[in-house]
């Protein structure tokens, strides 16, 4: 085990606790000028996932990105060039595409006929003479800012925005050893919840829920040695799998935390639920994290892929990152998920999206994702994030109570406080709405 690993287990989820809790405005989750406040002066700011390379990768390919009342278009241009324009007509303001697809060899507006090519230069207006003096050169598609880490795509409306890889600080290093390129999109799930946006992404921006709202979670992770780092519009935590949490009173034999892990994370080691734990590959000084170490490396290995030189660490520490305002992604050596929350027509509405990956091996055929779209009670991601999604509705309904001010927040918590001082700094807000307490003790 590697010296961060060590101490990873002795830091706990809390850290310095502050001198009080910090406090912060309910209406940033229900009120309408809060929301268009987020329209106006952050959105547009901001870099934000709009899809993977998979889905724009060969020339002809798109993708729109829309994030409340904003849309970008994600182009693979003819000189294999990754190009993002707002997705906006020059003449009377028509979106040029809807969706995503592939064979594209022009945009065409289906409204008036107004084309570009692929690079954004308009090259036909019918009936031009009809506006005078119309220079095609003034009027090219209104670019917006593209860049890529590892097999993400991500956008900014701001073309003067800062680089991405400045924007992302820590991360790309701190999971450098994790080699998210071998990883493959196969899907991604939009969820619509009667729920903020910032109620979807507080629920992963902290572990203080698993206790109470993830009972058979609880019995397989360590949520309590589960450090936290933030180090800007970013921050991170890690949990240790296939161990009961400390929290727990009662002991637990290794054929619990078995059960307890193969009905909460089984797929990832492609063991189906129920199957009794299999004592026989325990070897001496082994213990059940070994054994759900290595069933995930010969999982691997039936699809093609080299595990050998994961750790068992490697293979059950949880790293989970947040990058400012919306986005998380969760990866250990054989996993990653990448989820973002979107804003929705309201500001009780909003949406999940999850795109959900495999490690697949060297040179493996490229595919695009199934993306899909369904209501919260239509979706069973999995026990965990079902029950994840299933309190959304009931937290929106609770924030509007006219007596609820404020939340209090822990420093457990402070990745969600992070996102909130991140708001402040986006949206300029006076000293009186701004949150208050968390001071250090």
């Amino acid at each position: 085990m590697t010296t961060q690993a060590t101490r990873a287990r002795r830091e706990d989820a809390i850290g310095p606790p502050p001198r009080r809790p910090t406090r912060v405005p309910a209406e940033r989750y229900y009120s309408p000028a809060f929301a268009q406040l987020e329209t106006e002066r952050m959105w547009p700011k901001v870099w934000q996932v709009a899809c993977t390379v998979d889905h724009v990768a060969e020339p002809g390919d798109y993708f729109e990105y829309r994030c409340g009342p904003y849309s970008v278009l994600v182009v693979r241009g003819d000189d294999g060039e990754l190009r993002a324009f707002q997705n906006v007509c020059r003449h009377r303001g028509n979106s040029l595409c809807v969706g995503a697809g592939s064979d594209l060899r022009e945009l065409r507006c289906g409204y008036h006929g107004w084309t570009w090519d692929l690079g954004g230069t308009l090259k036909r207006v019918p009936n031009r003479k009809g506006f005078g003096a119309l220079q095609m050169s003034e009027f090219p598609l209104i670019a917006a800012r593209v860049d890529t880490w590892e097999r993400l795509v991500f956008v900014n409306l701001d073309v003067d925005a800062m680089p991405l890889t400045d924007y992302l600080e820590a991360v790309p290093g701190d999971i450098a050893w994790c080699g998210l390129g071998d990883f493959r999109c196969y899907a991604t799930m939009t969820i619509d919840v009667d729920a903020n946006w910032k109620t979807i992404a507080d629920g992963f921006s902290e572990t203080y829920h698993i206790r109470t709202l993830h009972p058979e979670l609880h019995r397989c992770v360590d949520d309590v040695h589960a450090p936290q780092v933030i180090w800007g519009h970013t921050g991170k935590s890690e949990q240790f799998y296939g161990v009961p949490s400390p929290h727990l009173k009662q002991s637990l034999t290794d054929e619990d935390v078995w059960d307890a892990y193969v009905t909460t994370q089984g797929a990832l080691m492609g063991v189906a639920e129920g199957t009794p734990f299999p004592s026989d590959e325990l070897k001496p000084g082994q213990s059940v994290t070994d054994v759900i170490a290595e069933r995930t490396r010969t999982f691997a290995t039936g699809r093609g892929v080299d595990l050998s030189w994961a750790t068992t660490d490697q293979v059950m520490r949880l790293h989970q990152y947040n990058v400012f305002p919306n986005m998380t992604l969760l990866t250990n050596a054989d996993h990653l998920t990448v989820m973002t929350a979107l804003p929705g027509p309201d500001p009780a509405h909003g949406a999940m999206v999850m795109m959900l990956w495999t490690r697949m091996p060297p040179g493996a055929p490229r595919s695009k994702p199934v993306d899909v779209r369904m209501a919260a009670g239509e979706a069973e991601p999995g026990l965990v994030m079902t029950q994840d999604v299933a309190v959304l509705a009931g937290l929106q309904r609770g924030l509007h109570q006219p007596g609820f001010t404020h939340l209090v927040l822990s420093n457990e918590e402070r990745r969600v406080i992070n996102m909130h001082r991140n708001l402040e700094r986006y949206l300029d807000l006076p000293e009186s709405d701004r949150i208050t307490g968390g001071e250090p003790a």
